[in-house]
């Protein structure tokens, strides 16, 4: 099958390379010449495991090409995925202007000319995360200018960073939703030829009304979002009464009701996906005069969450922290991606700074972009352990599996005093106690007046 990928970022990269890497013909194209160079020569200009090896594997084989040329590249597919950026606005709100855009380019192509087409008919599918009624505009955008038959769905992404290649091959479900019409039942058959390489096992395959589809994808991300915002409350008040909140956890996390996953407390959760969702979704409710009070104070928690660390680095040495060296081990906002939006390392950075304090960090994948983002001086270093001299205070932001079991006799040696802040509860504090280690955990029953 013939597919065009217009957006060549994070969904739109994935998507592209797993569908060739199944056998279909697939362009991806992207207004930024740069990436677009990059991605030529093999270059994938995100970390994401997997993806570099795909990417390069089909280019050679002839399957998956980029370019800059959107025009043609729509031309060129008989479905077409639009999976370019919806950037948070002012308000809260998805910015809708690159996917109109693309819709209206799409309508331009359609007016005449050659064009690839399957059964009579261009598919085209919003795959960037979009607010309620976004296909229905996009569909009305193209209907200004096409004169050729086109049926526009919403097929919403469900990846997780660092495990997206194998969420896109191994998929728990694939949510479609076409309008009831002659082009949506179309449609539909062409999805299931499209997607039945990932559906071998079993039918994953969801239909459903396409308002039902958008509104499925903020749902999902912001139920996932309260479950973390919910424990990270929760463990606030674990530490103020002298309970351990990883027993909880693991209490409530048997009831298979409510599962284990999503039920570590931390700093905050970070990225792409969950904090803009979360007040995109708040925004609708306000502009449809239903108000989603539970994520209001969501968002909330996870705003105030995000200070953890800093409270209780300050709460131990004072406020001053002049003179203070904090170490910090992991910057991404979780392990296995280079992606620092929304990370919650950036505050408690900021924060030390502030307070007088100078920093020394390590992340296996994320430096550079960290360092682009920092307002203040930080060295990083190439070596988790070369963080640690001369060091006050150790801070875990991210669970990288590189910091679950260090070396604590060198750890020891080379601060100048044994204080660990974990924001990710990697240790045993009993352990750590032994060790001769001050451990300050999230509601681990150790309360500091924060």
């Amino acid at each position: 099958m013939q597919i065009t990928v217009i957006g060549s970022g994070y969904v739109g990269l994935v998507a592209g390379a797993c569908l060739a890497n199944v056998g279909h013909e697939v362009i991806c194209a992207d207004v930024d010449a740069a990436k677009v160079d990059r991605l030529r020569r093999g270059e994938v200009p995100f970390f994401e495991p997997g993806l570099s090896e795909l990417v390069v594997r089909n280019q050679e084989a002839g399957r998956l090409s980029f370019t800059t040329d959107v025009e043609q590249a729509i031309r060129g597919g008989a479905v077409i995925f639009i999976a370019v950026g919806t950037p948070q606005g002012d308000d809260g709100s998805a910015e809708l202007r690159y996917v109109e855009t693309v819709a209206r380019s799409i309508g331009d192509v359609l007016s005449g000319g050659e064009n690839v087409l399957i059964d009579g008919y261009k598919v085209v599918l919003t795959k960037s995360t979009v607010p309620v009624g976004t296909t229905d505009r996009v569909s009305a955008l193209i209907s200004e200018r096409a004169q050729l038959p086109f049926v526009a769905c919403s097929n919403p992404e469900f990846l997780k960073e660092g495990d997206a290649v194998n969420d896109f091959r191994k998929p728990d479900r694939i949510i479609v939703g076409t309008p009831a019409t002659e082009g949506g039942e179309l449609a539909r058959s062409v999805l299931r030829e499209l997607y039945e390489p990932f559906t071998r096992t079993r039918d994953r395959m969801q239909f459903m009304a396409v308002r039902s589809s958008e509104l499925t994808k903020y749902a999902a991300n912001a139920i996932l979002a309260t479950k973390i915002s919910f424990m990270n409350d929760l463990s606030n008040l674990a530490e103020r009464v002298g309970a351990d909140i990883e027993d909880i956890r693991q209490g409530i996390g048997s009831d298979p009701r409510i599962g284990y996953q999503f039920l570590f407390p931390g700093t905050g959760y970070g990225g792409s996906c969950f904090p803009k969702d979360v007040k995109a979704l708040t925004h609708t409710g306000r502009q449809y005069g239903s108000p989603l009070r539970i994520l209001e104070a969501v968002d909330e928690v996870n705003r105030d969450q995000k200070k953890v660390l800093l409270r209780k680095v300050k709460a131990h040495f004072g406020e001053d922290l002049k003179g203070k060296k904090i170490a910090i081990w992991g910057l991404s906002f979780k392990p296995r991606t280079d992606d620092m939006r929304e990370a919650p390392s950036l505050e408690l950075i900021d924060g030390l700074i502030a307070a007088g304090a100078t920093v020394a960090a390590h992340d296996p994948q994320a430096m550079e972009n960290a360092t682009a983002l920092i307002q203040g001086e930080v060295e990083m270093l190439n070596d988790h352990y070369d963080c640690l001299d001369g060091a006050d205070a150790l801070c875990i932001c991210t669970e990288w599996s590189l910091f679950r079991r260090p070396d604590f006799g060198e750890v020891a040696t080379r601060m100048e005093c044994p204080v660990i802040f974990d924001g990710r509860n990697l240790y045993d504090p009993a352990r750590l106690e032994k060790r001769g280690f001050i451990y300050y955990a999230i509601g681990r029953g150790v309360s500091l007046p924060v």
